[in-house]
C-alpha cells in the first residue's frame, strides 16, 4: 500500500477519544513483523515483494522458523515504513544491537540539521511555520507564525515554549480562535491518538487533555481542510502542509517536522506580507 493509500486509510478511522491499550510486550522479531504487516494492510507476498525476498523467506521468518539477518529486517522494517524508535525494538527482539541513535538536541552532529532548519523557517516568512517534536511542543518557529498568534489574540511570551496539541485542545489557546475549531480539533486528536500507540510520553499528554466532539457523519469533506484563524484583521485562511527529513538515521532527526501554514489566499497572503514587513522595518531597520 502506498502513502496516499495509507493516509486515505488513516483519515477513515473514527476520531473517537483516545484510550491506551495495555498488550502485552512483544519479544519475538517474528511477531513484530506480522503484526506491523497486518497493521499496514499488507499481505506476507505483498511486504515480501516490496522489501526484495520471497513469500516463504518472510514466513519462516515471521513464525520463527527462520532467523533474518541485519539486511533483511532493515528491508522489511523500510518497506514498512516503521518508526526508527520501533525498528530498534525488532533489531532487538531479533537478538542484534539496536541500529538507530537518538542524539541530543546540542549534539554537535546535529548543528547541520538545526541550520537546515533555521534556513527552511526564515525562507518561509512571510508564511507562518513552525517545527514539532514528536510529543508535539514547538521547538521553534519563524517570526510570521508568532506574528499570527498575536494577531489570533493568543498570550504567549513565545512560540516556541508552546505544545501545539495544547494550544489547539485546552481552554484559551490557539483552538478557541479557530473559525472550524471542531473540524482541527478532531483532526489533530485523530492523528495524535495514532502516533501515541508506540508513543508513550504523548500517549499521557493525550490522557490529560480533553477529547473533542466526534465531527458528524455527514460533515462535507474538501480536498484539502483550511485551518481558519480568527483575528482582528477578519478571518485568515491556511493550507497545512509538513516538511521532515529524507533518509533520516537518527531518532530525534526523524521526529522533527516542519508545519508550513500557507495562505490559501489573496487576503491572508496581503495581510501576512504586511504584518511581517512591519515587524521587520521594528526589529531589523535599515
Amino acid at each position: 500500500m502506498d502513502a496516499s493509500a495509507k493516509d486515505s486509510q488513516s483519515r477513515r478511522m473514527s476520531p473517537s477519544p483516545f484510550h491506551p491499550t495495555h498488550t502485552p510486550a512483544i519479544t519475538d522479531a517474528g511477531e513484530h513483523l506480522r503484526r506491523l504487516r497486518r497493521q499496514a494492510g499488507l499481505s506476507q507476498l505483498e511486504l515480501a515483494l516490496l522489501a526484495g525476498l520471497s513469500q516463504r523467506h518472510l514466513s519462516c521468518v515471521e513464525t520463527g522458523r527462520a532467523k533474518a539477518s541485519p539486511s533483511t529486517l532493515h528491508a522489511l522494517l523500510s518497506a514498512l515504513d516503521v518508526p526508527l524508535e520501533h525498528c530498534n525494538e525488532v533489531f532487538l527482539a531479533a537478538g542484534y544491537a539496536p541500529r538507530y541513535m537518538t542524539s541530543a538536541p546540542d549534539a554537535p552532529a546535529m548543528k547541520m540539521v538545526h541550520d537546515a532548519v533555521e534556513h527552511i523557517l526564515q525562507a518561509n516568512n512571510p508564511a507562518p511555520a513552525i517545527v514539532i517534536a514528536s510529543n508535539w511542543d514547538i521547538t521553534a518557529a519563524n517570526a510570521s507564525a508568532g506574528l499570527l498568534f498575536a494577531m489570533a489574540g493568543v498570550a504567549t511570551t513565545s512560540t516556541s515554549e508552546l505544545n501545539l496539541l495544547d494550544t489547539l485542545l485546552r481552554p484559551g489557546g490557539l483552538g478557541d480562535h479557530l473559525v472550524n475549531a471542531d473540524e482541527i480539533r478532531a483532526i489533530a486528536w485523530q492523528r495524535a491518538a495514532r502516533e501515541a500507540v508506540g508513543n508513550p510520553d504523548l500517549a499521557r499528554r493525550l490522557q490529560g487533555l480533553p477529547a473533542p466532539p466526534t465531527l458528524a457523519a455527514g460533515t462535507p469533506q474538501s480536498p484539502v481542510v483550511l485551518t481558519r484563524v480568527r483575528a482582528a484583521e477578519g478571518e485568515l485562511r491556511f493550507l497545512s502542509t509538513f516538511t521532515t527529513f529524507g533518509m533520516p538515521q537518527d531518532i530525534t532527526v526523524a521526529s522533527l517536522r516542519i508545519e508550513h501554514l500557507v495562505p490559501a489566499d489573496g487576503t491572508t497572503w496581503r495581510t501576512m506580507t504586511a504584518a511581517y514587513d512591519q515587524w521587520l522595518a521594528q526589529h531589523h531597520p535599515r
